[in-house]
């Protein structure tokens, strides 16, 4: 039962923004080397790497959240962290010495395959279709080919590149029941060959999943890249509106979509955290209780922003997460 107690309390610490302080006791002192990260201090000394943005906030030495130096000197709480402020020196004559330019510690970034998907918004239109394939072929892959409606007309040239899609289906939104767009999942991509004025040739290239006539195209999109973490300068709350294969419970490592996107502010990067509702048992109170805080139950990082909507990446969780959770972004 202590354990269970404990460990309820050290979230509660590290997930909250704003952390509960101890009293001041004697700290751990550490100089910040080569390769660290806020991330991975958070992660060494707090045991959760999401307490970063509470780490930055606190400290006006940090002025990027990416960027520690070593040499920095960090006083280590069993329930925070915190730089030391560097003592002023007595100025002394200047002495010769040799320049040495300190190298900034690499942001945490998270790699993305290209294979998360995205919703399609109402205003956001396909730039063609796959019309057919070679030999009326029901299913092709790599190597095959099939014509497109994209020609000369559309400023496309022999070599151009596209990345094929398919759309699955309408995404409503978990509340409101309205709909947000097409969840569309990536199948492959495919280069032009042959181009006439309105239809072209083109070869598949690549492909993830089966291609067939009536695939939709879409401007190239590279495949793996990395999404390093950007600090917010906003805060927003949304909800998970769909998962990308459409199971009912996910967790760290799959992928979602959110209401949330460009229009509202949301970034490529930021991180936001996933929290449910604590309903009060009012027969336990003395007075009437309207709130009590919200579970934190995971993280996310954005990495891909429609107008309206975004993809983002599970990177934390601590329990099943669904669709109609709630997320939010704190401002840093």
């Amino acid at each position: 039962m202590k354990k269970i107690l404990y460990a309820a309390f050290l979230l509660l610490v590290v997930c909250l923004p704003y952390p509960v302080l101890a009293q001041d006791e004697e700290p751990t002192v550490y100089v910040i080397q080569k390769g660290d990260t806020l991330w991975g201090l958070s992660d060494r000394f707090i045991r959760d790497p999401f307490y970063w943005p509470n780490l930055w906030e606190r400290n006006q030495v940090i002025t990027n959240p990416h960027f520690v130096f070593p040499g920095q000197r960090l006083k280590i709480y069993p329930d925070r962290i915190e730089v030391e402020k560097p003592a002023e020196k007595i100025a002394e004559p200047p002495q010769p010495v040799a320049e040495k330019k300190e190298e900034p510690a690499p942001a945490k970034t998270f790699t993305v395959t290209g294979g998360e998907g995205f919703l399609l918004e109402k205003d956001r239109n396909p730039a063609g279709f796959i019309v057919s394939t070679y030999q009326n072929r029901q299913m092709v892959g790599e190597d095959d080919v099939v014509y497109t409606d994209i020609g000369r007309r559309n400023g496309a040239e022999v070599g151009s590149r596209f990345s094929v899609f398919k759309k699955v289906g309408p995404v409503t939104h978990p509340i409101s029941n309205v709909v947000l767009g097409y969840k569309v999942l990536p199948l492959g991509t495919l280069q032009l060959s042959e181009l006439e004025e309105k239809v072209s040739k083109a070869i598949i290239t690549k492909s993830f999943l089966e291609i067939g006539a009536g695939s939709f195209l879409m401007p190239y999109r590279p495949g793996k890249t990395e999404v390093a973490l950007k600090a917010a300068n906003r805060e927003l709350a949304g909800y998970i509106v769909e998962t990308r294969l459409g199971n009912n419970a996910v967790a760290a490592g799959d992928v979602v979509y959110l209401d949330l996107g460009k229009a509202q502010g949301l970034e490529i990067g930021n991180l936001l955290y996933i929290v449910r509702d604590v309903v009060p048992d009012q027969k336990y109170a003395l007075d009437k209780i309207d709130k009590l805080p919200v579970d934190v139950i995971g993280a996310l990082v954005v990495v891909e922003t429609g107008e309206s909507t975004s993809t983002a990446l599970i990177v934390k969780s601590i329990e099943a997460i669904y669709r109609g959770d709630r997320v939010e972004l704190k401002k840093n």
